[in-house]
């Protein structure tokens, strides 16, 4: 790809050359209220939170930065209201190509409602779309007539576009990579067989393969094969790890614990980034899959989610400096 770098002085910033992968991430940009609560809130009951934060967010936002920490080439592509101008700046100190991410004064940017169980760290969440659902054709032809030979498309499940960008980017010759989260139904109806790799945890899998619950990782990965062959399979499991399969066959790396969880909202986000940036890096399934886990270890023990992302110098630290 070409020789593209972004704007300004910044030395930590990523430069886009001839022997990087660039990776075009569609998708959704939040903003996070962050709520401290001894227990998920249950249906009728009203709680008191010990603890409140405003975070950057969003899946698509969060895999960005992971992506960026981890040293990757990425563009974002999104949209957000006047009111998140503050994520799309965060994203470019990062080192994130941000020049795909629209503002529309006609609407608010997206944001989550989070309670985080104080003792376990499990979340429960809630979304409002916002700008994420005003990606529009128009600035998605713009974006593919821009997109250099050899990039691949990342995608999630919190903007409006996802099935058109599948169809869009599979026409134009560009690698897949689908993560549908959060999942529902509607999922199944999109063009899944031109994804060429699926990134899901349990509960997405067992709703892609309509399988039970319950049942165990293998049968599952077995199940999204038969009905997807072509796809690469993800298949992250918390705290049993990951297993990647695909056509080399399947890899499997255990969880990496890197002290008490606090906070495992951007665990997934950060173990897609890692991953990724370490594939299109041109690591071994082996060692993408390690770097993920130790990303993600390390993620859970802090609060927020995009500021609980870990540096590419910590992650290599917790590897041995590998």
């Amino acid at each position: 790809m070409g020789g593209r770098t972004h704007d300004g002085d910044d030395g930590d910033r990523i430069r886009l050359t001839d022997s990087m992968t660039g990776i075009y991430n569609v998708g959704s940009l939040n903003i996070d209220h962050v709520y401290g609560v001894d227990h998920i809130v249950r249906p009728g009951e009203t709680v008191a939170g010990n603890g409140y934060g405003m975070f950057a967010g969003g899946k698509g936002g969060n895999q960005s930065a992971a992506l960026a920490r981890a040293g990757a080439a990425v563009s974002h592509v999104g949209c957000i209201g006047a009111d998140g101008l503050w994520l799309r700046e965060g994203l470019e100190q990062l080192g994130v190509d941000v020049s795909h991410i629209t503002v529309d004064p006609e609407t608010a940017t997206g944001h989550a409602v989070i309670q985080v169980e104080s003792d376990s760290g499990e979340n429960a969440i809630f979304l409002y779309p916002g700008g994420n659902h005003r990606i529009s054709p128009e600035s998605m032809r713009a974006v593919f007539s821009q997109m250099p030979t050899g990039s691949i498309v990342l995608l999630q499940n919190e903007i409006n576009a996802t099935s058109d960008v599948i169809v869009q980017a599979a026409n134009e010759g560009y690698p897949v990579y689908l993560n549908p989260a959060p999942f529902h139904s509607q999922v199944l109806d999109w063009p899944l067989d031109l994804v060429d790799v699926l990134i899901v945890n349990e509960t997405e899998a067992v709703g892609l393969a309509q399988s039970g619950v319950g049942a165990e990782p293998e049968s599952l990965i077995d199940a999204l094969h038969v009905r997807w062959p072509r796809a690469e399979i993800l298949l992250t499991l918390g705290e049993r790890g990951a297993i990647l399969s695909g056509p080399d066959g399947r890899v499997r790396t255990e969880a990496v614990h890197a002290g008490s969880p606090i906070d495992t909202t951007a665990a997934g986000d950060t173990f897609i980034g890692y991953f990724l940036a370490a594939r299109t890096g041109g690591e071994s399934s082996e060692s993408c899959l390690l770097r993920a886990a130790t990303a993600a270890g390390i993620c859970v023990t802090r609060a927020g989610a995009r500021v609980s992302i870990p540096s590419l110098d910590e992650v290599q630290l917790a590897l041995g400096g590998n």
